[in-house]
């Protein structure tokens, strides 16, 4: 067992602190206080951190799937280059602040939090569900989305500038000045029963009937 792995089983306290390649699946971290810190290439599958507080920190290269994040705080936390997929951000503590880039977040579950000027940025997020958020200033920029669910969503100001998969009904969520791709205007144009000129010419018109 590494030293800083032995820190982590007996103190509560860590500041200014790099965990790089420490093997903490399963690890449980509930209620510990990380301040200033980074995990870098680090294998946090499944691992616990109900009531942990992260303040400042950088996790970045790291697996992360299924973590368990419950009554977690975070404040101007960033997510970079890792797997996050799988993991329940619901009951995190209120007013999180995160940012995402380039990280896997399919299978995720975002509900009933405030996410205002969240980043996502260039995000592999498939089949997630975001279900009465917040997301006022948050920025999508180049996510993939592709079968994810957004419901329930105030998405005034929320960019989706080069995103995929976009699927947004005007009925099921708040739309203010959202940015969102071509693509996802013509895929709510055609549920609604209309074809865009240039989009949808493959699909063939209907024989007129003959005079008589």
């Amino acid at each position: 067992m590494s030293d800083l792995l032995e820190r982590l089983a007996r103190e509560d306290f860590f500041e200014n602190v790099t965990f790089s390649n420490e093997d903490l699946q399963n690890a449980d971290l509930r209620g510990k206080e990380f301040y200033r810190c980074t995990f870098e290439n680090c294998q946090l599958q499944e691992s616990r951190w109900k009531g942990a507080t992260l303040e400042a920190c950088v996790v970045r290269g790291c697996n992360a799937t299924r973590a368990q994040v419950a009554e977690a705080r975070f404040r101007g936390v960033r997510f970079e280059d890792s797997k996050l997929m799988g993991i329940d951000w619901s009951g995190v503590a209120s007013n999180p602040e995160l940012g995402f880039e380039g990280c896997g977040l399919s299978y995720c579950s975002f509900v009933g939090l405030s996410l205002r000027q969240v980043s996502f940025l260039r995000c592999a997020a498939r089949e997630a569900n975001f279900f009465d958020l917040d997301l006022t200033d948050a920025d999508f920029t180049g996510a993939d989305l592709s079968d994810s669910n957004f419901r329930g969503c105030t998405l005034t100001r929320t960019d989706f500038s080069g995103a995929t998969g976009v699927f947004l009904d005007p009925a099921r969520n708040k739309l203010k000045d959202t940015r969102v791709p071509v693509e996802a205007v013509v895929g709510l144009a055609r549920t609604l029963g209309m074809l865009v000129t240039g989009y949808h010419d493959d699909v063939p018109k209907r024989a007129g009937r003959k005079s008589r």
